[in-house]
């Protein structure tokens, strides 16, 4: 543990920032599992499940938690991906 008071509150605002980041992130892990798993049963609401992917990926990259072309090639991929099932 740091002795400096300003290091304690760093160490402090670290730790919150990465419980933050970790939250989304697991939102954004957990929503590609969800359409990976639809797109694979065939299900039928894909493109709703699509928007929600996005959705979340677009509110990770605002909250700085993923790079913008992070997220931009991963909602590329699902794209391509879904579009190639459907095929």
């Amino acid at each position: 543990m740091a002795n400096i008071r300003s290091k304690e509150k760093n160490i402090r605002r670290i730790e919150k920032a990465t419980t933050r980041n970790r939250i989304y992130k697991s939102r954004v892990r957990k929503a590609i599992k969800n359409l990976k798993t639809a797109i694979d049963n065939n299900s039928d609401n894909i493109k709703e499940l699509l928007n929600v992917v996005h959705k979340v990926i677009d509110k990770a990259v605002s909250k700085s938690v993923l790079h913008s072309k992070t997220g931009a090639r991963k909602k590329s991929r699902l794209d391509k991906f879904a579009n190639k099932s459907n095929n």
